[in-house]
């Protein structure tokens, strides 16, 4: 076996190592999701309900986790040449515009409870909410070891260790039911649950649109990028500049570069250049400057 080989394989186990482990922490927290929304419904308990959609984000970000490694895996073929990869951003933009619509419907429910109480069983909220306090605990430690080295299992960790904290927020709600009697809690509870989750499905919906629209990555400058092309040794212009990605982290680029032919190491330069703004798929074509003179000025612009 060459050192290529033992390196593919390698990448291969550990691979296979973090889809087992997302695949068991998935497992749980899917089940768990499920006894969550019955016992919302059983308790009246609007702020279970509300854990429960958070909890779907965490489903979401474990299921893009894993579609991530099995998709990714799979190679470029005759009708897709870019492969499978933006499978992930697809999942990611029907889920997030579902679950901000289950975000919204619980500010407006939270909203009529407040006028209207609705009579909220504090026990099976209670023992609900600590048996998922439980399981996102087990999630926890079954992610935490490839968390460090990985960023799929990181961004996954830390959607779990978020849905600990909105288990604790139920549990210390549920208690002050039980001891106050005070209803309107529960919906005050899962209002501000409602609101912590729907901004962040709001970002995801936003950037998962972006990709689909093939706009320019979140964080690159396209001036800075459009300048740094200019300012190169050789080149007299910049036109026809596209920057987009495929899916999260994979950005291309394809441009026109008006340059004397040949230019020594220009190619190399304009590579470097790309890595430098975080793109790693870079497709040139030169011109020479008679050349450019017919396209106008229309074209200097993306």
């Amino acid at each position: 076996m060459t050192d290529h080989d033992h390196a593919a394989s390698g990448h291969n186990h550990g691979a296979n190592a973090n889809a087992r482990q997302l695949a068991l922490a998935l497992g749980l927290t899917a089940s768990f999701l499920v006894v969550e929304v019955i016992y919302s419904f059983i308790s009246g308990s609007l702020a279970l309900l509300s854990d429960a959609g958070h909890m779907l984000t965490d489903v979401m970000a474990l299921v893009l986790s894993l579609l991530a490694i099995r998709v990714g895996a799979r190679p470029a073929d005759r009708r897709r040449t870019f492969g499978y990869r933006r499978a992930e951003i697809l999942a990611a933009a029907v889920n997030a515009g579902a679950l901000f619509a289950v975000g919204l419907y619980i500010l407006v429910e939270a909203y009529s409870r407040l006028r209207e109480p609705v009579t909220v069983q504090s026990t099976p909220m209670l023992i609900v909410a600590v048996l998922g306090l439980i399981v996102n605990v087990i999630s926890a430690r079954i992610l935490v070891g490839g968390s460090t080295q990985n960023l799929n299992l990181k961004s996954a960790y830390l959607e779990v260790m978020g849905d600990l904290l909105g288990s604790v927020a139920v549990i210390a709600g549920a208690v002050i039911i039980r001891v106050t009697g005070l209803s309107w809690v529960d919906p005050v509870l899962g209002a501000l649950i409602g609101l912590w989750v729907l901004p962040r499905t709001w970002t995801l919906l936003r950037q998962s649109v972006n990709v689909l629209l093939e706009g320019v990555p979140e964080g690159l400058d396209l001036r800075s990028l459009r300048a740094d092309l200019a300012a190169l040794p050789g080149v007299q212009g910049v036109h026809d500049l596209h920057v987009w990605s495929v899916t999260s982290g994979q950005n291309n680029l394809t441009a026109h570069l008006v340059a004397p032919d040949p230019v020594p190491a220009l190619l190399p330069r304009v590579e470097e250049l790309a890595r430098q703004h975080g793109i790693d798929h870079v497709t040139v074509q030169l011109e020479a400057p008679d050349a450019h003179g017919e396209h106008g000025d229309e074209h200097l612009h993306p």
